[in-house]
């Protein structure tokens, strides 16, 4: 829940008492409050998402033992121990006169709040917690910059409220420590429609890791949600929690290795050379699909039926609605060129030079990192492959898939991208080698909340590509 969560914070706390916690404990906390509050130093955390880029990596500790998942033991999620269910559907039947009306009592010293992302302020304080506290880089190398358009972009689709973007604030000083958003969303599981909320940006101040708050977060969205008849979700994080429906791992394709290789960002293989290497990520000034264009407003209806159908390839897959498309393949497209880093996402169609007609369709969007330690090139642009599709069918599909995505890698150039992210997912097995695409060392696993899924979807996260039996999994997180 791109919309990652944390494993510090997911896999190793437990529920606080509405007793509160021990006078000793409590020094800990104002302690640390204190410190958040005047100590500048705090500002200069850095990521790490395989080199800047992916959700971070777990270092080694997937294999956790079930003991030490003790939050999500008291959750309505599959256990690792359960074999998912010869059929899907809820795990919990919510009553609602169980659900509490009031939120969950917090700490002293920290009060419950929520982020409006069409506030400049607060859009302002959430872009400086996941600066600083997101993801985060041993090395001190990168972070991510989640830019304050991107935010309004995340977290303004259709139907979000201002609610289910909670905040948890410092009472003294009211700075923004910990975070969690939700977007209410349409998926399709199996062809079984689920109205779900899609969980993102879950962020605990670095300080406050041990104080219990991410189950706290997740608590309380849950009973919001509850609240308002949602009573499912869907998540994704690098850590392995009980349990993922699939599992994908990020594959990388260089667009500007110099530059990369210049920040610390890509490496000079022991076998090459620098200017073999910027031959084997050459790529040539113009698009070779026929028909290419930049989408426009009057694309959207056809492009809404030819994604639709095309969704239906997957086991798990999002239905959206033509408002939910429009905000998320045009928000800020009027406002900035397209090589403009204002801009959040880029989408583009092929229409049929003879019939007139929408036949394909590709969209990828920007997160920018920041190098810490090259003044050189202080910010590296990274294009993530978004929903693309297409009418062509197997056999025809993988090279049409191919050539769609390899233009796609053409105008990310021309756009000033540095990089390009796709993860195992989709039909991605159909161009991620043939592109020149290097896996990385970062999986990220899908959840459900509140409901079984049957075990037919794709839970593959080896570095094997199979072009032959494509991902089961539709939904792309951001």
């Amino acid at each position: 829940i791109r919309n990652r969560m944390e494993e510090s914070n997911m896999t190793q706390n437990h529920l606080p008492s509405s007793n509160g916690e021990s006078k000793e404990r409590m020094g800990e906390i104002k302690q640390d409050l204190l410190t958040i509050e005047t100590d500048p130093s705090l500002t200069k955390s850095s990521v790490n998402l395989d080199k800047a880029t992916e959700r971070p990596s777990d270092n080694g500790k997937e294999a956790k033992d079930i003991e030490s998942y003790k939050f999500w033991k008291t959750q309505p999620v599959p256990q690792f121990n359960e074999d998912g269910g010869k059929t899907g559907g809820p795990i919990k039947v919510i009553n609602l006169d169980e659900v509490p009306k009031g939120p969950y009592p917090l700490l002293d010293g920290f009060e419950w709040g929520t982020i409006d992302p069409e506030d400049e302020k607060e859009v302002g304080e959430l872009h400086e917690l996941l600066s600083n506290h997101y993801v985060e880089d041993d090395d001190s190398t990168f972070r991510l910059n989640y830019s304050p358009v991107f935010l309004r972009w995340a977290l303004t689709a259709p139907g979000w409220q201002k609610q289910w973007h909670i905040g948890v604030r410092a009472s003294a000083s009211q700075k923004l420590v910990a975070f969690i958003s939700g977007l209410p969303a349409n998926i399709n599981v199996h062809t079984q429609p689920i109205k779900v909320i899609e969980i993102n940006f879950l962020c605990i101040h670095k300080r406050l890791r041990s104080k219990r708050l991410a189950p706290l977060l997740i608590r309380e969205i849950t009973r919001r949600c509850y609240l308002q008849d949602i009573y499912q979700a869907i998540y994704t994080a690098a850590a392995v929690l009980p349990t993922p429906v699939a599992s994908y791992r990020y594959y990388h394709r260089a667009l500007d290795w110099l530059k990369l290789y210049k920040s610390g960002f890509s490496g000079l293989p022991g076998d090459s050379t620098k200017a073999r290497q910027i031959a084997k990520y050459y790529l040539p000034s113009t698009t070779q699909t026929p028909g290419l264009r930049l989408m426009q407003a009057d694309d959207l209806d056809a492009v809404h039926e030819l994604l639709e159908r095309y969704l239906q390839r997957f086991d798990i897959s999002p239905k959206f609605s033509i408002d939910e498309l429009r905000h998320l393949l045009f928000f800020g497209a009027g406002q900035a060129k397209e090589a403009s880093s204002k801009r959040v996402v880029w989408a583009y169609v092929v229409e049929d030079l003879e019939t007139q007609k929408i036949t394909d369709f590709v969209s990828f969007y920007s997160i920018e990192s920041t190098v810490l330690s090259h003044s050189q090139n202080d910010v590296i642009r990274t294009a993530y492959l978004y929903y693309y599709a297409s009418t062509d069918s197997p056999p025809n599909l993988q090279p049409r898939i191919q050539g769609l995505i390899n233009d796609a890698l053409i105008l990310a150039k021309k756009a000033r991208f540095d990089v390009f992210n796709a993860l195992h997912l989709q039909d991605n097995d159909l161009f991620l080698e043939k592109l020149r695409f290097g896996p990385g060392d970062g999986r990220l696993h899908y959840y459900l909340f509140n409901y079984q899924v049957a075990p037919t979807v794709n839970k593959d996260a080896s570095d094997y590509l199979d072009s032959q039996r494509p991902g089961g999994m539709g939904v792309v997180m951001l």
